[in-house]
């Protein structure tokens, strides 16, 4: 199996753990289950994108300490994440009040969850050939 592959598969399990999270945020927000979903349907297909190239990019990334590492990205792609949920509600709910909000409370939730998926998927050797030296 290739690295590509294990990219594949983060990128999956951390969409769905941050739909989710996107989805109970908005509905909570707003008050409204359709545009918590509308919401995190427009995710699902720009954060997939934009965290394989993420992923692409860190895969490559000479930073040897794991902590370090791991805070580091969870900072750069909570920046690029961030971003992506406050657009994407503006334009859904129509209010960019909102959007910010809910990308507020998203970047605190998102960091403590993608820090833990890191932690997680820096454990496991799935697609992987030879382990990373920790």
């Amino acid at each position: 199996m290739n690295v590509s592959k294990r990219h594949i598969v983060k990128t999956i399990t951390w969409r769905t753990i941050a739909s989710i999270d996107t989805l109970l945020i908005s509905y909570y927000l707003t008050g409204n289950l359709i545009t918590g979903i509308k919401i995190s349907f427009f995710e699902i297909i720009s954060k997939m994108i934009l965290y394989y190239f993420h992923e692409q990019f860190w895969f490559k990334s000479k930073i040897k300490n794991p902590n370090r590492r791991h805070v580091v990205k969870t900072l750069t792609w909570r920046s690029v994440g961030t971003i992506d949920t406050i657009v994407i509600s503006t334009f859904v709910v129509g209010n960019p009040f909102i959007g910010l909000k809910i990308g507020g409370i998203e970047t605190i939730s998102k960091i403590i969850l993608y820090y833990l998926h890191e932690k997680f998927w820096y454990r496991i050797n799935f697609g992987l050939i030879h382990r990373i030296k920790k």
